[in-house]
Formats: structure tokens, C-alpha cells, sequence
């Protein structure tokens, strides 16, 4: 079995810590950071919140395109601050470690697929003590799009084991309907967890196979993970 983890809202709490530092980043480099006030982040790749603001702020995609590799330059390097500077705020989710640790033990494989450039998404488990949990992923640095993350991170998941993983024995676990998306757009299986921003109730009218309030109760979450049929 292959679980593929979300991060900010799924694994873990990072303390604004990521929008703070693309904010002060996009300052930086572009000189603004369009109107960031009013974009949700979630669910979106690191890429797709970078061209949304800077788009809305009139530049076109050649003068994105120019400055991206300077914006992610100087957001990982603001990151590595924030997350000092809010690491009381910084945490994983009740029964993320729990959960990790169950799967471990019944010998499932483990990795990422998540919206947070490769950095990022590194430095963020680190702060929360998740840091070496995941050995593989795909992550916004890899695709804008977070449909195109799933084969990426199934490969990268083959290239690490050797096991060719079918679609039904891979699930995509995540707090969005972009996750949700994502896993069907590859026909995966999702297990969608409310302790991001959206409730039970979308999580479902967004058709994911299972949903759960939190990842709290290990052995009900194993018991889904480990099952061979869809939720009615």
C-alpha cells in the first residue's frame, strides 16, 4: 500500500509561517504581493499562489517567469526565519505520529504529494518533528498543476521500492477538494481529513471515498486505509 500525505492542514499546523515568508519574498523580488489578503492558499501549489497574485498585480507570465527563481530563493531563506520565529505556534495534527507509526508497522510505503515547493515542504515537517518520516514526494516545485503530482510521486515511489503500486492500492490522503481532485484525476483512492478549512460535509459533496474529522482515532483511520471498499 502507498499513502501520499498532504502537509499544511493534513500532517500539520504551520503558523502562517509559509504565507508569511511568500509575502515578504514576493516583496522582494516583485515588489509586491498582490492582493494576498484575499487568496486562500489551500489546496494551491506554491507556483499557482506565485502566477494568481502576481497576475492580479498586472505582470504578465514572461515577467513572472523571470523572477521566479529569485522568489523561491528568497522564500526559503525567509521560511527558515518564520519558522524559528513562530515554532510555538508550529505543530502536527493529533494522531499524525500515531498514524504514521501504524503504517510503518504494517509495512506501508509513505510520501508526499503537496502544494509546497520541495524546500518548503521539508522545512515545514522539520519544524513540526515529522522531519525523515517521508523519503519521497512531489511537490509544487515539480508541477504547477497539483493534478500532474500524483504519477510524479508514484514513480519517485517505484524508483525508492521497486513496487509498481496499482491505482487502488494508493491513496491520496489530504484537507481539500483540490486533493480530492487530484487522487481522482489518477484514479486513486483519497481519504479527505477536516482539520483544515473545509467541513465533513464539503469534503464529501466533493466526492472523496472517506472522510474523517481528524486523523485522531488511529485504529478507525487503519481500518479505512486497510479496506477494500468506498464509503456510501
Amino acid at each position: 500500500m502507498l499513502v501520499l500525505f498532504d502537509i499544511d492542514g493534513t500532517l500539520v499546523h504551520a503558523g502562517g509561517a509559509g504565507r508569511a515568508a511568500l509575502e515578504s519574498a514576493m516583496i522582494e523580488v516583485y515588489g509586491t504581493t498582490g492582493p494576498i489578503d484575499e487568496l486562500p492558499f489551500d489546496g494551491l501549489t506554491d507556483p499557482q499562489i506565485a502566477y494568481t497574485l502576481l497576475s492580479a498585480a498586472g505582470f504578465d507570465e514572461g515577467s513572472i517567469e523571470k523572477g521566479l527563481d529569485l522568489l523561491w530563493v528568497s522564500y526559503l531563506n525567509c521560511l527558515r526565519s518564520e519558522l524559528i520565529i513562530r515554532q510555538a505556534d508550529m505543530k502536527s495534527y493529533p494522531g499524525v505520529l500515531s498514524l504514521l507509526d501504524a503504517l510503518d508497522e504494517i509495512g506501508a510505503t509513505l510520501g508526499l504529494v503537496t502544494g509546497n515547493i520541495s524546500g518548503g515542504a521539508h522545512g515545514k515537517l522539520e519544524a513540526c518533528g515529522l522531519g525523515g518520516r517521508f523519503l519521497f514526494g512531489a511537490f509544487g516545485s515539480d508541477a504547477v498543476d497539483r493534478n500532474d503530482l500524483p504519477p510524479i510521486a508514484i514513480e519517485r515511489a517505484f524508483t525508492e521500492t521497486g513496487v509498481h503500486f496499482a491505482p487502488e492500492e494508493t491513496w491520496i490522503v489530504g484537507d481539500t477538494p483540490q486533493d480530492i481532485a487530484c487522487a481522482k484525476a489518477s484514479g486513486l483512492r483519497v481519504l479527505a481529513v477536516a482539520t483544515g478549512r473545509f467541513s465533513v460535509a464539503a469534503l464529501k459533496e466533493a466526492d472523496a471515498d472517506w472522510v474523517v474529522p481528524s486523523l485522531d482515532h488511529t485504529a478507525d483511520v487503519m481500518t479505512i486505509l486497510t479496506s477494500s471498499s468506498r464509503a456510501e
